[in-house]
């Protein structure tokens, strides 16, 4: 089974920017749907962005759509989150996930990342 490896995050101001990784090893990184999720303090995950096998079809959450950017090197098997224009409200521990199935919900994903932590200041 594939295992999952987030970094890039930090602390930034409102309005920058930061690339999130997500590194695979394991199983071959191109048989699966890719995938972006979010949990902030107090609050329920939520869904961030998808991404197909091949990188041909991408999917955001509303709140997110035109700021971030998501995409994968599959030779490298690596996906990525470029976030720009970031709000206070981004910050959360952002979870890379992989699913045969892939999409907008959690349950079509089996394997998660342990998360990197992104905090954006007003």
């Amino acid at each position: 089974q594939a295992q999952l490896v987030e970094s890039g995050g930090g602390l930034v101001q409102a309005g920058g920017s930061l690339r999130l990784s997500c590194a695979a090893s394991g199983r071959t990184f191109s048989n699966y749907a890719m995938g972006w999720f979010r949990q902030a303090p107090g609050k329920e995950r939520e869904f961030v962005a998808a991404i197909s096998r091949s990188g041909g079809t991408t999917y955001y959450t509303d709140s997110v759509k035109g700021r971030f950017t998501v995409a994968r090197d599959n030779a490298k098997n690596t996906m990525f989150l470029q976030m720009n224009s970031l709000k206070p409200e981004d910050t959360a521990v952002y979870h890379c996930a992989a699913g045969l199935v892939g999409g907008t919900g959690s349950e079509r994903y089996h394997v998660w990342g342990q998360g990197t932590q992104v905090t954006v200041s007003s």
